[in-house]
């Protein structure tokens, strides 16, 4: 039996959860939001990024076949297709992606001497950057 922390929870240690909370303040990103928080949206597009998953449907049975383990990752409960589905269309990207943008300007702190080259999704297609780590 594992009493560590799972490998995800573990990734997610090194997020600065309050330049989150400040991205979703920016945008009112709990404007209405009940149950599903921002920070709940960005672990389940974390961790379908991180496993290859293709749709909302493989997502919530992936996430789902782990219930017992979703409050040790993060999550407050049940990911459910349609709530996940909605706060895809309702929330503002920008949240993502003003995060994304604090997240590459930490990347020099964590590799340093790494070429990276990243894709950001703006609202016109995706930009690929080069982003270049040197102590």
């Amino acid at each position: 039996m594992n009493a560590g922390q799972t490998v995800f929870r573990q990734l997610l240690q090194f997020l600065p959860r309050h330049e989150f909370n400040l991205c979703v303040r920016r945008y009112r990103g709990e404007y209405r939001a009940r149950s599903f928080t921002a920070f709940d949206q960005f672990l389940c597009l974390a961790y379908a990024q991180l496993s290859g998953r293709e749709s909302l449907r493989d997502i919530e049975t992936c996430l789902n076949s782990h219930r017992e383990k979703l409050y040790h990752i993060g999550f407050r409960g049940a990911v459910a297709r349609s709530t996940l589905a909605d706060a895809n269309e309702r929330r503002d990207w920008r949240i993502f992606q003003d995060f994304g943008q604090v997240l590459m300007g930490a990347l020099p702190v964590y590799c340093t001497g790494v070429t990276l080259f990243c894709n950001i999704a703006v609202q016109d297609g995706i930009k690929s950057t080069v982003v270049e780590c040197t102590a």
